[in-house]
């Protein structure tokens, strides 16, 4: 939307995303991103960390399902979304302080220093999508002529109907 201020977050999830639903049945999650900028110094020659950003971060309906069952405490994220307005509220120690709120709109592990395996959902949401999105593995112990496929292995013996070779 116009106006929004749309942000980029690396960092580390404080704690595991847990699935509640509001009031409506609408599924959400919310999560906390850890920040921390780190710099070189030449002097001393070592990195040091800078002060820690803590993010509190929504995500609804099949995107929060998705977080849930994904993503668990300390995994390193990339997080894309629409920046709230900061709210300020007082600390348990009195200092003020005020909180940094992200709905988020695209969210994945960093694979800078990990890995991952990718389960794509149906587009119905009922379960994943087979690893082959084209189908086109024969049944176990069927023939392309059994199938009716006779493109599956032109010029293969029996690869048609009428027995013939391939036809060019």
């Amino acid at each position: 939307m116009a106006g929004e201020v749309a942000i980029t977050v690396v960092g580390n999830i404080v704690a595991d995303p847990e699935l509640r639903n509001t009031n409506s049945g609408i599924p959400f999650v919310n999560l906390r991103v850890a920040a921390t900028p780190r710099t070189f110094n030449r002097n001393t020659s070592t990195w040091e960390d800078g002060e820690t950003v803590w993010i509190s971060c929504t995500a609804w309906r099949d995107l929060a399902d998705n977080v849930a069952r994904s993503l668990t405490k300390g995994t390193r994220v990339i997080v894309t979304g629409r920046l709230k307005p900061a709210q300020a509220y007082q600390a348990n120690t009195g200092e003020a302080r005020a909180s940094i709120e992200l709905d988020i709109e695209e969210i994945g592990p960093s694979l800078r220093y990990a890995t991952a395996v990718i389960t794509r959902k149906s587009r119905d949401g009922q379960g994943a999508i087979d690893s082959n999105p084209w189908n086109n593995a024969p049944a176990t112990g069927s023939t392309p002529a059994a199938t009716g496929d006779n493109w599956a292995t032109p010029g293969a013996e029996g690869g048609f109907a009428t027995g013939d070779s391939t036809p060019f």
